[in-house]
């Protein structure tokens, strides 16, 4: 995939020194720029062993300064995602005025950290000094919620973008690289500031469905009343003024969509953060949701199958490609739940070629996740059958 700024490339065969390192050259060949400021790269559990060879051998044939990336159980690259046997995506971006820095960080510094000020120290980047963080973070030895947390709390208001390793499914294992290192646990971030911030897609897969409602009584993940009228009676009111051609879209398919920024005059896709409904009791009303919702959040209910998360992709993109009209994109990375790609749509390449529809001709990389990290709102959330999409662009874009 060419543009100016960035280029993507797929290798398909086995480890082998020689073809690699060429692999590489023709890569950085495509690529216009006098200089790299970035590069990403995922690969196919098949190359474990081999993954620090491998990485040295880009870092050197391919010229990059700053190299992230991880393992994945499918991977992306341009138009293409490659969910049987993957290989090695790489890409390669030349975004002028970029500072940016990579990091590595530990269960250890989760548990460790108290307060904002802890992370500033650990990594260099203090408050106000981030436009973005990429992250890439091991699902298996890392309290991801926890560490998100408290990035949270470091940066506010900043976007983290990125997701959880993955692997060979039949076990528990899964790698995050910088530059030269490889780590089987912990995760990479890489700090974008300068002249270059992210632009964030996260498409959580769904469509509203019914009309919008306050929550009037929860307690932890359990909401007794919305709109004080029992949380169950409502779900099924919902449901009955649905077509019935809709009925048979949503049963099984129900999640509920919380508000975050309550402070919108209205409230769109991509407001909600979308959790399961895990459970409705009809004798007392409550459902149980996953996730701990609040005394007057704004609520929806929401429908997740292919088809909705077509249309929730699509609405996206387009809304974010209107408002970065006027914007240089440089590239881009897309992580994708594994419970995406031909098991979620039934074709192959769903997300990335929407991806390329909307941006490209860009370079793209990216590999499907064991969770997807993402801002709503204001802040960031893990999610689940999501597509998390950050675009690099020049700096004061209409975000």
């Amino acid at each position: 995939m060419r543009n100016e700024y960035s280029a993507a490339a797929y290798y398909t065969g086995n480890y082998d020194e020689a073809a690699i390192q060429e692999w590489a050259r023709a890569t950085r060949a495509q690529l216009k720029a006098p200089r790299v400021s970035l590069g990403l790269v995922f690969l196919g559990a098949r190359f474990y062993d081999q993954a620090a060879s491998i990485l040295e051998l880009l870092r050197l044939h391919a010229q990059i300064p700053l190299l992230a990336g991880c393992s994945g159980a499918g991977l992306i690259e341009g138009a293409a995602e490659i969910e049987d046997e993957p290989g090695i995506a790489l890409a390669l971006y030349a975004m002028p005025g970029a500072e940016l820095k990579g990091v590595h960080f530990t269960q250890d510094q989760v548990e460790e950290a108290q307060g904002p000020a802890y992370w500033h120290v650990e990594t260099g980047v203090g408050p106000g000094q981030s436009q973005g963080w990429l992250v890439f973070a091991d699902p298996f030895h890392l309290d991801s919620e926890r560490w998100l947390q408290s990035w949270n709390e470091a940066w506010p208001d900043v976007a983290v973008i990125g997701g959880l390793a993955s692997g060979n499914p039949d076990e528990s294992r899964a790698q995050v690289y910088l530059n030269g290192d490889v780590f089987e646990e912990g995760g990479v971030a890489v700090r974008f500031a300068g002249e270059v911030e992210l632009a964030c897609v996260v498409s959580q897969g769904c469509t509203p469905i019914g009309d919008t409602w306050t929550i009037t009584r929860a307690e932890r993940n359990l909401i007794h009343q919305i709109g004080n009228r029992p949380a169950y009676e409502v779900l099924v009111d919902t449901f009955n003024h649905l077509s019935s051609e809709d009925q048979g879209k949503t049963r099984g398919n129900v999640l509920v969509g919380l508000v975050i920024n309550e402070y919108l005059e209205d409230f769109h896709r991509g407001d909600f953060l979308v959790r399961s409904l895990l459970g409705a009791d009809p004798k007392s009303g409550t459902m149980a949701v996953g996730a701990f919702p609040r005394l007057g959040q704004t609520m929806q209910f929401q429908r997740r199958d292919a088809a909705a998360a077509t249309e929730d992709l699509i609405q996206l993109l387009d809304k974010t490609k209107k408002q970065l009209r006027t914007t240089k994109i440089y590239g881009g990375c897309l992580c994708c739940c594994n419970g995406r790609g031909q098991h979620l749509f039934n074709a192959p390449d769903h997300d990335a070629r929407l991806v390329q529809q909307y941006f490209g001709p860009m370079g793209l990389a990216g590999f499907f996740c064991n969770g997807e990290i993402g801002p709503v709102g204001n802040r960031n959330f893990l999610h689940g059958y999501t597509a998390s999409l950050a675009l690099f662009v020049k700096k004061s874009s209409e975000l």
